[in-house]
């Protein structure tokens, strides 16, 4: 198993609120699947560069719009929530760091903006 796929207790709370019907073809195994969609926004790349292990990414993009319309996606993060009873971090980004050019402004100092002024005064560049 890799760092960032699902551990067996995860998948044993995510595994029974799968959809279990298949349309004749045999279904490409679910944890593979599931494990490339999740790799692929933890990524934050196009479906076209999910690494071949987790299947073809037409099976992962039809697999995630499908969940997503039937309320899939939204069982699963309710369950895992419960199963981890707060033990769960999210971050968002408003306790990310700023890059490091936007953490030199000056607090206070109102940004300097070219709204009013003639094209002559606005400084080359800006």
């Amino acid at each position: 198993m890799r760092r960032h796929e699902l551990t067996d207790r995860e998948w044993a709370i995510i595994q029974p609120l799968l959809p279990q019907k298949s349309r004749g073809v045999p279904r490409v195994d679910d944890r593979r699947v599931i494990n490339g969609i999740l790799w692929r926004f933890r990524a934050g790349t196009p479906w076209r560069d999910v690494p071949e292990r987790y299947g073809p990414r037409t099976t992962l993009y039809n697999r995630f719009t499908r969940w997503r319309a039937a309320g899939v996606w939204d069982r699963i993060l309710e369950a895992i929530s419960e199963a981890y009873d707060g033990d769960i971090v999210m971050i968002d980004s408003s306790c990310v760091r700023v890059h490091q050019h936007g953490a030199a402004v000056k607090r206070g100092v109102p940004p300097r903006t070219t709204a009013g002024m003639a094209a002559w005064d606005i400084p080359a560049g800006g």
